[in-house]
């Protein structure tokens, strides 16, 4: 592990992993089954959320390509998570998942990491059923069987998947670096109020500004 005492050091490549959190089908397409479930067909659903869908498109999508591109050619780890029962019926979902009528069946299209950053054969997709993928998965065990003491991350949605994630894994003991335009949520004013927040936890970087960063660091 990391010895310096500070969140603002550059991240080591053999030591790193960039984790995708939540770009999957289910809510980053507006005919995802989050706005099936709704009731809302593809129109309305980009209609209503017409401020995240764009936003996707436009700047976050070609951000996270951007990073997952470059993160391969420094050989940094590149990882997913995605929420996704590991039964059909969805029985083993958190509370707060039922509660919140999220289900995505085990093995269904919406479980799939989306198209625009579709992982490499032997990437790693992790399946959760909670909000903070260090409560419902195993992952602490996989990064530090991997070697990893730095991550980076990136998805959806800032004030809530990502923020629980950052915060986790700086309790973990891991040094987050959170790249805040390749992640987003469903309004600029829950994006920057969750940005604020977790200031505290991270160091945050826009993605031309990690891009610079290792491009000056050796590779792995």
């Amino acid at each position: 592990m990391i010895n310096t005492l500070s969140r603002e050091i550059p991240i080591i490549p053999r030591q790193s992993a960039l984790i995708f959190i939540d770009v999957q089908n289910y809510n980053a397409r507006s005919d995802g089954g989050e706005y099936k479930d709704k009731g809302l067909q593809p129109a309305e659903a980009e209609k209503k959320y017409d401020y995240f869908f764009k936003h996707l498109k436009k700047s976050v999508i070609p951000n996270m390509q951007r990073l997952q591109n470059a993160c391969r050619k420094k050989n940094i780890e590149v990882m997913y998570t995605v929420i996704e029962s590991l039964t059909k019926d969805g029985r083993d979902r958190s509370l707060d998942y039922k509660i919140s009528g999220f289900n995505v069946p085990k093995g269904s299209w919406d479980a799939k990491v989306l198209s625009e950053i579709r992982p490499m054969e032997d990437e790693i997709v992790i399946p959760k059923t909670s909000s903070s993928v260090f409560i419902s998965t195993n992952i602490d065990f996989i990064l530090r069987n991997l070697g990893v003491s730095f991550l980076v991350m990136s998805g959806l949605l800032t004030d809530q998947c990502i923020s629980h994630a950052v915060r986790d894994a700086c309790d973990h003991g891991y040094l987050v670096t959170l790249i805040a335009d390749a992640c987003a949520t469903l309004s600029l004013e829950r994006h920057d109020t969750a940005i604020n927040h977790i200031k505290g936890y991270c160091r945050q970087r826009t993605t031309d500004e990690f891009l610079r960063e290792i491009q000056l660091l050796p590779s792995a």
